[in-house]
């Protein structure tokens, strides 16, 4: 399912326009995205929760070349499915 797809489901189920549904959607992504930037976690009972984790600079190795290179430290965001989503899943 992709971003027009979504719209179009939660349009459908909250009896919306699809403006509505995508003006709702952009705010939950931005809201979520903020709170990350601030180094907060979101939190969704049942659902899942994101968070943002520190990942420390590192060597790797270039595929092609076999030469060491060295990987920047940076940040990632970390999802965990909440009991609820996993148990509709499987």
């Amino acid at each position: 399912m992709n971003k027009t797809e979504l719209i179009d489901a939660m349009a459908a189920d909250a009896g919306i326009t699809k403006a509505a549904a995508k003006k709702s959607l952009e705010s939950f992504l931005g809201n979520v995205e903020g709170a990350l930037k601030k180094g907060n976690r979101v939190s969704l009972v049942g659902f899942g929760s994101w968070s943002v984790s520190k990942r420390n600079a590192r060597e790797g190795r270039n595929p092609s070349t076999g030469k060491t290179i060295q990987i920047a430290a940076k940040n990632v965001v970390k999802f965990k499915a909440g009991s609820d989503l996993s148990d509709a899943v499987n």
